[in-house]
């Protein structure tokens, strides 16, 4: 029987990775990832070679799950995603709960990750926070006034860039006191916080032409 390593990978500078997850990407046969190209990107920069990839990506998980249980029957298998902590509003929660129902040893190897990173740069209160991955497409009005509930409480989210500006119009109007930071482009050469009240980001934005490049997360603060 193998063992489920799962393996964070970097959130954007490539250095970013630990040793010991470098060791794990060598020693296994198997990984499980994403997306295939972004996993080979990162595999060539460290010269690992001659590896089988199995592309485990949202909404085929369950079809490409007893794929890989089969494989676990014999040998170790890498589980990653193409940025950060796999099963963190990406694909290995359900690859996961499996293995162990099926009493396949899983080893999660600590490492990068956008919600972490975000939530201590952002100078928020860091002793209760909040994570819901990413923001809902319908009834955004309605779900943020019943952000009411987590007062004194750090929320982080994850946006897409093509919808924060819109999303920030939303907050201006409901919680319009709330304090707000939005990280973007994490660890890579334009990283950048954004911090201040809803109106005040969206100014900051539309003096850029209302453009915001790179994957976005969005901390919210409502005191009181």
């Amino acid at each position: 029987m193998g063992k489920l390593y799962v393996v964070p990978t970097p959130i954007g500078n490539l250095k970013d990775i630990t040793l010991r997850s470098l060791d794990i990407l060598r020693e296994v046969g198997v990984i499980a990832c994403e997306d295939t190209r972004r996993t080979l990107k990162l595999l060539n920069h460290y010269e690992i070679k001659g590896k089988k990839l199995i592309p485990h990506y949202d909404p085929k998980e369950r079809k490409t799950l007893p794929k890989i249980l089969s494989v676990l029957e014999k040998e170790d298998v890498a589980l990653v995603t193409d940025a950060g902590m796999p099963a963190i509003s990406d694909p290995g929660y359900l690859l996961i709960r499996e293995c162990i129902e099926q009493g396949i040893e899983v080893e999660v190897l600590p490492g990068p990750s956008a919600v972490i990173t975000a939530l201590v740069g952002s100078g928020f209160p860091t002793d209760s926070f909040y994570f819901c991955g990413f923001l809902p497409r319908k009834g955004l009005k309605k779900f943020l006034l019943g952000l009411d509930r987590f007062r004194n409480t750090t929320m982080i989210f994850f946006e897409s860039p093509h919808r924060l500006l819109k999303t920030l119009s939303v907050m201006a109007e409901v919680i319009p006191n709330s304090q707000v930071c939005v990280a973007r482009e994490l660890s890579k050469v334009h990283e950048e916080y954004i911090r201040g009240a809803p109106h005040q980001i969206i100014e900051i934005i539309k003096e850029r032409g209302g453009v915001v490049k790179g994957e976005a997360v969005l901390l919210i603060r409502l005191e009181g």
